[in-house]
């Protein structure tokens, strides 16, 4: 696939150079809290990615009603998993839009090794290939410390008791309504939803680092150093990609 060219940006939002990219496909892999989210934001504003983000993705092709969400309703309707082959061929679907031409950055999925071998087959299919595999990693406590303290308005304004308190404590700025946390930030769900990842998406870890893709950064650093060892991370890349 031919490259394309694209500005890289600094901190500042200047353009501090043009590059020659080839195709780009990543993974975001880590656990809940680590700062995914936050990374592939940085990263879209950087990269001219497809961002696939696999829970908005199926609720798009439910709500498009296209033949696979189509089928993917049917499990969900049932209140079961979707299946392996439905997920992968809505990503297949992404990967081949116009957006994705020169590379995608799938986060969500996948969270087993079945998953990660299946997906691996239907890219071969399509002549693409994984770049990288970015692996940010947190400790359970750390996790547990960020996501616990979060609390949430009525209108939806998300705080945090310890990096972005309220004025007033337990009421919002804006519309003064009380903050709750929600179940899913409670500690002992945290615990739960950790314990799922290391069980099921942990062993993932080993599995890419054994085929020379995975690439590590410390999630406890600041999402700024986070982004600019990730940045410096897909420059290495491609510098090894051109010799």
């Amino acid at each position: 696939m031919p490259g394309s060219r694209f500005p890289r940006r600094t901190e500042s939002g200047l353009a501090d150079s043009i590059a020659l990219m080839s195709e780009l496909n990543l993974i975001l892999l880590g656990p809940p809290g680590a700062g995914k989210g936050t990374q592939a934001e940085r990263l879209q504003e950087d990269f001219p990615l497809a961002y696939i983000a696999t829970g908005d993705m199926l609720r798009a092709a439910v709500a498009e009603g296209t033949e696979l969400g189509r089928k993917a309703k049917e499990h969900m309707d049932r209140g079961d998993l979707v299946p392996d082959d439905v997920i992968i061929g809505v990503i297949l679907d992404r990967v081949e839009g116009d957006d994705a031409r020169d590379g995608f950055l799938l986060d969500g999925f996948p969270r087993t090794i079945g998953q990660a071998e299946a997906l691996e087959a239907e890219l071969r299919k399509l002549g693409r290939k994984l770049t990288a595999v970015l692996l940010i990693e947190a400790p359970d406590e750390e996790i547990i410390r960020r996501l616990s303290g979060r609390r949430v308005s009525k209108s939806g304004r998300v705080y945090h008791v310890d990096h972005d308190p309220p004025k007033h404590a337990d009421r919002c700025d804006i519309d003064g309504s009380p903050l709750v946390q929600r179940k899913d930030d409670k500690p002992e769900t945290i615990r739960k939803r950790l314990d799922v990842y290391h069980r099921q998406t942990a062993p993932l870890v080993a599995y890419y680092d054994e085929r020379g893709l995975l690439r590590r950064f410390d999630g406890t650093r600041s999402p700024t150093e986070v982004h600019d060892h990730v940045r410096a991370t897909i420059a290495t890349l491609r510098l090894e990609d051109e010799l």
